[in-house]
């Protein structure tokens, strides 16, 4: 499920970050920071990204609604993140991001080729993802650019996909179908802590394959904690998305910032919990910072979330760590829960309070039970309440100043399906 851009301009009155000063800190970072060779870590994401061209850099973190929606000041008076890994599994990450030196580890390419630094199609997608779970920032007190959920964690890389708009791209999807499989499997035993999947299939034809399947059993087994994107195909038939669909798998459905299900978000019985998919600002390659949407940045929040809970509690199994996002979500759903929004919006701080009274269970992979043949979605009348949870904490002079200050781009679905079935969301 992909969002390839299209792009729809609205007005803009502000340049993006000073290309003078966001030049003189992309050099400090790359002095900072020591290449550890070629970059051949990558990871593929699903977003639709929306070109900001206005926004100051120093404004950008006002308008990052996300971070007071999900009570991170609280959460960060017990840990952001440090001594845990996530592995991004996407389309690369930029390590030399100002907002990101420092907290990008060596990875690894499972495709083996395709766009590298420096071309427009490169880790566009994987360093957004990559922003929301560990940036930094950056400037006086890192006080500019984009702060993420655990921007004291460390990203792991792993290119299993290629960006849309990358020429080689249909080669991968006909020649490394195994490279979702192989990447999950080697993070794992890189020693990833959390495992984010900001990608997908929920064409018509999606269908579990077997191999990555076994690679998600694998990391649980081990102890990692595997986070997925719902999927993008609520307009088009709420078809099931895999790996969100694999058993054990944490599922990122999205919602806005009153807390109603976005409309592309899928509705299906693996839905666990809500994190924000709509205005999302993202860091770029080019120097520049985006509004994106989609279940793939919900995804990326809820991978920094766990971040924060398995720093604070790192003997938790991933078994305990879902059941503790299901019973801490805030705003839950009618009846305690839904295919829309799953248990409710991802509440890290009270899942580590929570997390406290646990004992550490031993890791196990999750049984197949009949998971794979869950009803149909919810009615669309379920989701379309806002849970009234956003106004007072975000506040809408950040949104305002957002949607006056991008260019918008948004995205239609990819149709087709590559050789694993796996696509940006």
């Amino acid at each position: 499920m992909i969002r390839r851009a299209t792009s729809s301009r609205a007005t803009s009155s502000r340049a993006t970050t000073s290309k003078a000063t966001h030049a003189a800190a992309r050099k400090a970072a790359r002095r900072a920071t020591r290449r550890a060779g070629a970059l051949s870590v990558l990871l593929a994401a699903s977003l639709a990204l929306l070109p900001s061209t206005a926004a100051h850099a120093d404004g950008i973190r006002a308008q990052q609604w996300a971070l007071d929606a999900m009570h991170t000041q609280q959460a960060w008076r017990t840990t952001k993140g440090q001594g845990i890994t996530v592995a991004v599994l996407d389309t690369g990450v930029d390590d030399q991001h100002p907002d990101l030196v420092g907290n990008v580890l060596a990875g690894k390419d499972m495709v083996g080729f395709g766009a590298q630094r420096g071309d427009r199609a490169w880790a566009r997608h994987g360093t957004a993802m990559a922003g929301i779970i560990a940036g930094h920032g950056h400037g006086v007190g890192n006080g500019d650019g984009v702060l993420g959920i655990a921007p004291e964690a460390k990203i792991l890389p792993v290119r299993v996909i290629l960006e849309d708009g990358d020429s080689a791209r249909t080669r991968a999807r006909n020649t490394r179908g195994n490279a979702l499989a192989e990447g999950i499997r080697w993070a794992t035993d890189q020693g990833a802590d959390v495992i984010n999947l900001s990608l997908g299939d929920d064409s018509k034809s999606a269908h579990p394959e077997p191999a990555e399947d076994a690679a998600v059993q694998y990391a649980l087994k081990k102890g990692a904690v595997v986070v997925a994107s719902a999927g993008n195909g609520g307009e088009k038939g709420d078809h099931i998305s895999y790996p969100a669909a694999y058993p054990g798998v944490i599922a990122a459905t999205a919602v806005d910032q009153n807390g109603t299900r976005a409309s592309f978000s899928t509705r299906r019985w693996y839905a666990t919990v809500s994190a924000p998919g709509v205005d999302v600002v993202i860091a770029d390659p080019d120097d520049k910072y985006y509004e994106g949407w989609g279940t793939s940045a919900a995804s990326a929040f809820v991978s920094g979330a766990v971040a924060l809970i398995k720093a604070a509690h790192p003997g938790l199994s991933p078994a305990q760590i879902k059941k503790l996002l299901e019973d801490t979500a805030r705003n839950a759903p009618s009846g305690g829960r839904d295919d829309s929004r799953g248990f409710g919006f991802i509440d890290p701080a009270a899942a580590i309070e929570a997390a406290g009274r646990l004992k550490p269970d031993s890791t196990h992979a999750a049984a197949y039970g009949k998971k794979y043949f869950g009803t149909g979605p919810d009615a669309a009348p379920d989701d379309s309440q806002p849970s009234g949870w956003v106004g007072p904490a975000a506040g809408g002079a950040g949104v305002v100043l957002l949607a006056a200050s991008v260019i918008l781009w948004r995205g239609r679905r990819f149709s087709a399906q590559d050789a694993s079935g796996d696509m940006p969301l």
